[in-house]
């Protein structure tokens, strides 16, 4: 299972930014996750309470957002919404196409208390 390794990186990230604002507590983490990351969220949600025990993100909730898979056609370059297994330009059927979105694991966002600030990461 190589989501408690991920999920440990990224609660080292979360504990950085609770530290930089000074935060008592970490209340709530926000994750964008693709459907091509490699990544299965049930089981990165699994290993979310066993990462965070013992630290100031204890108890906080996970909250884990999906990822659209966009692609940009390389031959009539529009971008439209595609599924994982099919990376087809949705408006001339191409199969050339450029992977926009839909492989990522991003920090959303991440709320702290014990501070005034909302902490968002990009």
């Amino acid at each position: 299972m190589r989501e408690l390794p991920v999920c440990q990186d990224l609660l080292r990230e979360v504990l950085d930014i609770a530290r930089e604002h000074h935060a008592e507590r970490v209340e709530q983490v926000v994750l964008r996750v693709g459907p091509l990351s490699g990544i299965e969220p049930n089981l990165l949600a699994d290993a979310f309470p066993f990462a965070s025990a013992g630290t100031r993100a204890e108890g906080a909730e996970l909250i884990i957002e999906s990822a659209a898979v966009r692609v940009r056609c390389l031959t009539c370059g529009a971008e439209t919404d595609t599924t994982p297994n099919r990376l087809l330009c949705g408006h001339c059927s191409g199969i050339r196409t450029q992977l926009m979105s839909g492989d990522e694991l991003r920090l959303v966002s991440v709320q702290l208390s014990g501070t005034p600030q909302l902490a968002t990461h990009h």
